[in-house]
């Protein structure tokens, strides 16, 4: 039980750091936007991290169909 306190103290404890990031992201890439170079990249990166989980699901998906359609064309 004590494992269980302490994991949801240091969760608490590192939601603070994250937004603090994710503010100093938002302002260089406020600042940089008039050179559009940085924003660009930025919204790159986001793009890029946003579809690899998209890719490791549709390799999931298709994966599981071709075994559920190789099980049913053997005949019973």
């Amino acid at each position: 039980m004590k494992r269980v306190l302490w994991l949801v103290v240091l969760l608490v404890l590192a939601v603070d750091l994250t937004w603090g990031q994710c503010v100093m992201c938002k302002a260089v890439a406020e600042d940089s936007a008039e050179d559009g170079s940085l924003g660009r990249g930025i919204n790159a990166g986001i793009l890029y991290l946003m579809a690899v989980p998209y890719l490791i699901l549709g390799f999931f998906a298709w994966f599981v169909f071709k075994k559920v359609k190789a099980t049913d064309k053997i005949p019973s």
